[in-house]
């Protein structure tokens, strides 16, 4: 039996090279039909991957010759810098095709970053009871569940029957395109619970909603942070969280895609925090790239210029014995790797609320023991090296004392300088490479440095 080929990534789902290069071919060649039949019949998700891999001048070529009405999906798919540049693209008509069908939720992720003329633009196009909703997720706090917040959702009295629910999704009453849950209120629309379509439809016509009422629900309020409300539906496992307002009304939901969504973002936010990049993408521009990084970069200077003072302070004794010059960068960077280890566990467990009060000297002191572990274990093999490259067990000792010192204080300051960056409301994500380095560096130059100061000289 012959052996499959195997299937390349990059064609196992989404756009390829080859799409690409003929999609631009049918733009070179002005061929509406061709692109019209391919990209008609593309997820929203792939047009959106097209548009983001290929240049702004041949993005506007694309979108010119392109005959098909461009989907609010696509819009919402795209990075935002791109999203706004499509947008002032569109004329006024095509831009209200495009989000006339979208949810609620959708158009404010939309219009959240665009200028005031390009808001007023996609909100022009929204009828108006559209526009109402839209201009009061608008009003919440910016990460808030209210902000976020899908308004189209299904309610119900609760002394309803399974029999009365599915003759109201089966009458011409709107319904939003997709949904998992029939939340249950009472007269004043204070959420009570809700039922899945599930037991709904597996349930006899008699039985009352009210019985089939699931464990998990919980309610959010609309000023609750998006984050913690998406952490609650993955720690647990909910389809569904109701959104509530000061009255307990039921204004809105939000859902397990979109919550997924949030945790993926934040937990990309952090990575390219931790970096100093920001939220750069590769659509960014030259500029606005080289202005996101250009501030941590600095700090990074003048943290390198203070561990530069330490090595200042014992120019004699690294003059009296050059062999210190050749090994003290090493003390420094098993000290950084180790301290960026503890650093990237600490930011996101406290990301994920794993890291609290409750267990964070057990999280410290864990930390303080690996990096004493393995400075105990890296010691004797730079003991070793320090014997055999320069033949000096005292050299050996030295930098043997000053890593072991070093990995400790990695450990104990990547875990302890994130929870305290957080304590006093400053991204951990953000600003605790700097300082944790700057740490690393300069108690390892001066553990080596003094060391040997003290011991060879």
């Amino acid at each position: 039996m012959a052996e499959a080929d195997p299937i390349d990534d990059e064609e196992a789902f989404g756009i390829t090279d080859r799409l690409v290069s003929e999609v631009m071919e049918a733009v070179e060649r002005d061929d509406g039909a061709f692109l019209t039949e391919t990209l008609d019949n593309m997820h929203p998700a792939d047009v959106a991957h097209l548009l983001e891999q290929i240049d702004t001048k041949d993005r506007r070529a694309l979108l010119t010759a392109w005959p098909g009405n461009l989907e609010g999906e696509v819009l919402s798919e795209l990075d935002e810098e791109l999203r706004e540049e499509v947008i002032g693209q569109l004329d006024p008509e095509e831009l209200a095709d495009a989000v006339r069908d979208l949810e609620s939720d959708d158009v404010v992720d939309l219009v959240e970053y665009l200028d005031d003329t390009q808001t007023e633009a996609v909100l022009d196009a929204l009828d108006a009871s559209d526009r109402v909703v839209v201009e009061q997720a608008l009003s919440y706090p910016e990460e808030s569940a209210g902000r976020h917040m899908q308004s189209e959702l299904v309610r119900a009295p609760e002394h309803w029957t399974v029999g009365e629910m599915i003759d109201y999704l089966r009458s011409d009453v709107v319904l939003p395109d997709q949904f998992y849950h029939v939340i249950l209120v009472d007269p004043r629309l204070k959420a009570l619970g809700y039922v899945t379509l599930g037991r709904v439809l597996s349930h006899p016509r008699d039985t009352l909603l009210r019985d089939l009422k699931e464990d998990t629900f919980r309610t959010f309020h609309v000023e609750q942070d998006v984050e913690e409300v998406a952490q609650a539906i993955n720690h647990y496992h909910m389809i569904t969280a109701p959104v509530v307002d000061d009255d307990d009304r039921i204004v809105g939901v939000i859902t397990i895609d979109d919550a997924m969504m949030f945790l993926e973002e934040e937990a990309e936010e952090d990575i390219l925090r931790l970096a100093g990049v920001g939220e750069g993408s590769l659509s960014d521009r030259v500029i606005a790239t080289t202005k996101s990084r250009f501030p941590w970069l600095a700090v990074n200077l003048l943290t390198a210029i203070f561990a530069s003072l330490v090595i200042s302070l014992f120019e004699e004794t690294i003059a009296g014995l050059v062999a210190l010059a050749v090994l003290m960068p090493i003390v420094a960077s098993m000290g950084g790797n180790a301290g960026t280890q503890s650093l990237t566990v600490a930011v996101r467990a406290l990301a994920t609320r794993d890291l609290t009060t409750a267990n964070v000297w057990r999280v410290i002191k864990r930390e303080v023991l690996v990096g004493l572990i393995n400075g105990l274990i890296f010691a004797v093999v730079m003991g070793a090296v320090g014997v055999v490259w320069f033949g000096s067990p005292m050299l050996g000792v030295v930098i043997a004392v000053a890593m072991v010192i070093n990995m400790v204080v990695a450990g104990l300051a990547g875990t302890v300088i994130p929870v305290l960056l957080e304590k006093i409301g400053i991204d951990p994500a953000l600003a605790s490479g700097a300082f944790v380095t700057t740490v690393t560096d300069v108690v390892g130059f001066f553990a080596f440095l003094g060391l040997a100061a003290m011991w060879l000289l």
